[in-house]
């Protein structure tokens, strides 16, 4: 019979991986580095292997640290899955609620319901994270999101409900300085060879990666999120179509002028999306508030 292995040694585990020192995890789980030893020290001695290579500077796992990190966590997460349920199903408010915002998302009237919610007092954490393109999907798909807001693209059928709430318009613009701003006849596709151009990568982690705006030029500059696409093209690093919505300020101000393109870039609708049958208090408020703010895109 194996001796019993604890949570709190898998939590251990996981931390000194995420944090690559015995010190650094015993800090972020507030306990001495000595009982954080004592804590691995036994784990080992109950599994009968050696889970840390201690000849190196930073904790590095052996092959059997692997493996016991890999279903450690699907331990720790199918215990949290549990004291969640037990937790809804007692208050009916969640203990946990996942929001994944698509970088064309600005996030303030996010923070502006996410503001109201906390005057609820209900003891619900809210995590909010950032996808791309086809991530939005990808993260319904693998569940490390419940909600996600500006999902776009080809909607699975049957998996998840959904609700429009915009469609993006796109435009090609340049700052005043770039040479493509003095051409006097709409931008073709041979112009945009010479230049770079500027993405934003997509975030799937499971699903086919998808590709938006693409067009042939001469280097890729790929950036993880929207305000950095339009920071680079700002500056004139490289070029590439961007959200009115985005580009609006700088159009403005003058720091970038709007340049017809032949290159076709349709117009783009986007919806919040959740998974169907999903149940919460936390999870019903939001889908209404989300569904019936005004996102002005």
């Amino acid at each position: 019979m194996h001796p019993a292995i604890t949570l709190e040694a898998l939590r251990a585990l996981d931390a000194i991986n995420k944090t690559g020192s015995f010190a650094a995890a015993a800090q972020s789980l507030y306990k001495v580095p000595s009982a954080l030893t004592y804590t691995i020290k036994k784990l080992e001695e109950d599994i009968g292997a050696t889970l840390f290579d201690r000849s190196k500077q930073r904790a590095v796992l052996t092959p059997a640290g692997k493996l016991v990190l890999e279903h450690g966590r699907e331990i720790l997460h199918a215990t949290s899955k549990m004291v969640d349920a037990v937790t809804q199903l007692e208050s009916g408010w969640e203990k946990q609620l996942r929001i994944a915002r698509d970088t064309i998302i600005p996030n303030t009237i996010l923070f502006d319901i996410l503001g109201e919610f906390t005057q609820l007092k209900q003891n619900v954490d809210v995590a909010l994270s950032v996808e791309a393109l086809g991530g939005g999907w990808d993260a319904l798909h693998s569940q490390r999101a419940d909600i996600v807001i500006g999902a776009s693209g080809e909607l699975p059928k049957g998996m998840f409900h959904t609700f429009k709430i915009a469609q993006l318009t796109f435009i090609f613009a340049v700052p005043p300085e770039h040479a493509l701003a003095n051409i006097n006849v709409p931008i073709e596709t041979e112009h945009l060879r010479e230049y770079p151009s500027v993405v934003v990568a997509d975030s799937s982690q499971y699903l086919p990666a998808r590709n938006s705006g693409l067009f042939n030029s001469k280097q890729v500059i790929t950036v993880n999120n929207m305000n950095a696409k339009v920071e680079a093209q700002r500056r004139g690093i490289g070029v590439g179509f961007l959200p009115l919505h985005y580009a609006q300020p700088y159009l403005e101000s003058g720091e970038l002028i709007q340049k017809p393109c032949t290159l076709p870039r349709p117009n783009q609708d986007v919806f919040i999306a959740w998974h169907k049958g999903h149940e919460g208090k936390a999870f019903d408020w939001f889908i209404d508030k989300l569904c019936k703010a005004d996102w002005r895109l």
